[in-house]
């Protein structure tokens, strides 16, 4: 449902914001891309089940909040929101879960053929009340669709107001 009011999201915390991307450069090489690209969307589907389960309290919280899928012509770039850095190193660490295995079978694979996928990513730690959004006539988006849409005057009127500076 798109919202005509002033929105913005509802986390207040710190806040963990990764960006990984994927880029074929061989695209002959399918042996190469095709698991790379698989392995993404296990990671995203274990990770909301991890969230669900937490949330009727049958797990320990994974700390990870949601995730936008972003596209350009030379790949794929995945936005994950997390609470902390601490809670990706301990999902990524971890060999009971999706990404160390995937990380190690890429890697394995690249040896083999170095330079046909490149794989990239950059992950940003943002202090509670370092963090702030607006969105006008969207639907929950990015880090709203992550947390919470709450009306703008909850956190601020300003962009000043909502970062606490």
């Amino acid at each position: 449902m798109t919202k005509q009011e002033r929105v913005t999201h509802g986390h207040r915390g710190e806040l963990a914001i990764f960006l990984i991307g994927r880029r074929v450069n061989r695209w002959w090489r399918v042996d190469q891309w095709l698991p790379a690209a698989a392995a993404m969307p296990r990671m995203i589907r274990e990770l909301y089940a991890a969230k669900a389960a937490a949330e009727r309290g049958e797990r320990e919280d994974p700390g990870f909040l949601g995730h936008r899928l972003l596209l350009d012509g030379r790949g794929p770039t995945v936005v994950q929101y997390w609470c902390t850095v601490g809670d990706i190193n301990s999902y990524a660490g971890s060999a009971d879960h999706e990404h160390r295995p995937a990380w190690t079978a890429f890697n394995a694979r690249a040896r083999r053929a170095p330079g046909a996928v490149g794989i990239w990513h950059e992950l940003v730690a943002v202090p509670a009340g370092g963090h702030e959004s607006i969105y006008v006539s969207m639907p929950p988006t990015g880090l709203a669709a992550a947390t919470a849409v709450v009306p703008v005057a909850r956190r601020g009127e300003s962009a000043r107001e909502r970062l606490a500076i």
